[in-house]
C-alpha cells in the first residue's frame, strides 16, 4: 500500500495519503492546517486523485483543510459524536481567539472556516471501504467524544520484513508513540480514555503498525512493553 505521510505546518499533525498504488484513487487522513500545497505536491509526484477524507476526530490541526481538499465534491468521513465539531471547529478550539491570531501571524491571513458540503458520519465496527482500501471504524472516545482509530490489513510499502507488523493502525490522538492524547480539552474524558486504552487499544495484535496523529510511527508491541500508560493497565 502505497503511504505518504507529512506534517502540517502547525501542530505537526500527521496528514496520510493512502492508495493502493500510484496513479489510482486515494485517501487522505486528517489534513490538517497548511497542508494543501504539500499535498498538492504528493499528489501529483504519485498521479493521485483523493476519493475521501477520513478524520480520527474533530479538532481543528485535524480537520482544518478538510473541506479545500473535498473541493464541495468528496466526503469526509468523521464519527457521528463528533460530526458537531465540523460546524465551526475554530470556535471548538480550546485556544479560542489565540489561534485565529496564530494562524494569522504564521499565514498572513485570518483563520476562516466552511463546513464540508459532503459529511458521512461512521459508527464503531462499521467497514469504510473507497479508492479499493477497506479500514474498520474502532471507537475509542477520551481524547473527544467520537475519536476513532481505523484499522486495515495492508501495510506502508517500504516497511521491512523484521519490523514484525502485519497490519496497520491509525490512531489519531488516541495513542502516539510513548504517549496518549490529551483529555483535559472540552469533550476529553480521562475513564473514557483509560477504558478506551484498556477495552479498546490493549486488545489488539502486537504485529500492528501504529500510525499516530502527531509524532513518529510505532507498533503496538513496542507500546505496550514502553508506554507507561498501557503498561499501567
Amino acid at each position: 500500500m502505497l503511504t505518504i505521510t507529512f506534517p502540517a505546518q502547525a501542530f505537526a499533525t500527521n496528514c496520510y495519503v493512502m492508495a493502493t498504488g500510484p496513479g489510482e484513487e486515494c485517501l487522505v487522513v486528517d489534513p490538517g492546517i497548511g497542508v494543501e500545497e504539500t499535498l498538492r505536491e504528493v499528489l501529483t509526484t504519485h498521479r493521485l486523485k483523493p476519493a475521501a477524507v477520513l478524520l480520527t476526530h474533530g479538532h481543528v490541526d485535524h480537520v482544518y483543510s478538510v473541506t479545500p481538499v473535498c473541493g464541495g465534491e468528496l466526503a469526509a468521513y468523521i464519527h457521528t459524536d463528533d460530526r458537531y465539531r465540523l460546524r465551526d471547529p475554530l470556535a471548538d478550539s480550546s485556544l479560542g481567539p489565540a489561534l485565529a491570531g496564530m494562524l494569522e501571524q504564521q499565514f498572513g491571513k485570518v483563520a476562516t472556516w466552511r463546513e464540508p458540503e459532503t459529511v458521512v458520519e461512521v459508527r464503531d465496527s462499521e467497514r469504510v471501504s473507497v479508492a479499493g482500501i477497506d479500514l474498520d471504524v474502532i471507537h475509542a472516545p477520551g481524547h473527544t467524544e467520537g475519536s476513532v482509530m481505523f484499522a486495515l490489513d495492508p501495510v506502508p510499502d517500504g516497511v521491512p520484513d523484521e519490523a514484525g507488523v502485519d497490519r496497520t493502525l491509525i490512531t489519531g490522538d488516541v495513542l502516539f508513540a510513548g504517549s496518549i492524547g490529551r483529555t483535559d480539552l472540552p469533550g476529553g474524558s480521562s475513564e473514557a480514555m483509560e477504558r478506551s486504552l484498556r477495552e479498546v487499544v490493549h486488545p489488539r495484535p502486537d504485529s500492528s503498525l501504529v500510525l499516530p496523529g502527531h509524532g513518529p510511527a510505532t507498533t503496538l508491541g513496542r507500546e505496550k512493553a514502553s508506554n507507561p500508560y498501557l503498561q499501567r493497565l
